[in-house]
């Protein structure tokens, strides 16, 4: 029993340490490691509940975030958004989400009414936007 839960901590030390790269990633200088760092974090985001880890990492993460929707171009964007997505679902509908909604609310509004960004960054913010919105936004306008 005891080697099994310590087999399992290790795992999730190793998962956690997997995480803080890509998070570290975010802030290539490559397009494509930013882009690559993305969707590893959508992955995992959206196979396992990691609210304890993200919780202090949520401002790190967010401005990351930030970063990759105004910096990226394309599909950067658009993955970013689903990343951002997936934050806002992590984070719930408490404090902590409506801090991550309310921080990045106004680039995804830039970006969904910017007739040059590509088609998919557009959906994918304005899927980010209403998802948030509904998980998390406090205000009801």
């Amino acid at each position: 029993g005891s080697e099994a839960a310590s087999e399992q901590g290790q795992e999730e030390e190793e998962a956690e340490d997997r995480l803080k790269e890509h998070m570290d990633n975010l802030l290539d200088k490559s397009a494509k490691a930013r882009q690559s760092a993305l969707q590893s974090l959508r992955l995992a985001l959206s196979s396992k509940t990691l609210s304890e880890f993200l919780l202090e990492r949520r401002l790190t993460l967010t401005d990351s975030l930030e970063k990759c929707l105004k910096k990226g171009k394309g599909e950067e964007q658009a993955v970013a958004g689903t990343v951002l997505t997936l934050l806002c679902l992590q984070m719930g509908s408490g404090p902590e989400g409506e801090e991550v909604f309310c921080s990045l609310k106004p680039l995804l509004v830039s970006i969904l009414t910017d007739s040059t960004a590509s088609p998919s960054a557009r959906q994918s913010c304005a899927t980010a936007l209403g998802m948030c919105c509904y998980i998390a936004a406090a205000d009801l306008e």
